[in-house]
């Protein structure tokens, strides 16, 4: 195992800043980067971040966080966790712990956004907090 967590972000977080800033936060996926990275230096590990507006890109980068023994993985799988069973398969079939991210609370939102497929394998969920999900989840995965 390495000191390295992949955070990787699925559909449209690439607009972060810019779409819906009433329910995503002002912060892009740059500001959460420099974050992270910042709270990951204090905490002796170093993150891989990522965005793919395809499924496949990131169920190639779970099995690569497998591949590299990485510590954990952030991952906010955005439209995907409520219909990807590719992502549910992908982390049962890795021994990586997967921490489900997302800036929202989707319980305070559309009820098809109440469903996590992701959630069903990943090791915990972290919501609602805006971009201090994605700080609080590299904490925990910090205790790995």
């Amino acid at each position: 195992m390495t000191d390295i967590v992949f955070v990787l972000n699925g559909p449209n977080l690439n607009l972060l800043g810019l779409r819906e800033p009433e329910i995503y936060g002002s912060d892009t996926l740059n500001d959460i980067a420099g974050m992270l990275e910042d709270r990951a230096r204090e905490l002796g590990l170093e993150i891989d971040l990522r965005q793919s507006n395809h499924e496949g890109h990131l169920v190639d980068w779970l099995h690569e966080a497998q591949a590299e023994g990485a510590k954990a993985v952030l991952l906010n799988a955005a439209a995907f966790t409520h219909t990807s069973v590719a992502l549910l398969d992908a982390i049962k079939a890795i021994t990586v712990p997967v921490i489900e991210v997302h800036l929202s609370n989707p319980h305070r939102r559309e009820a098809f956004r109440h469903v996590s497929l992701v959630g069903q394998a990943a090791k915990g969920t972290i919501a609602g907090f805006g971009a201090l999900s994605y700080r609080l989840a590299l904490e925990a995965a910090a205790r790995f």
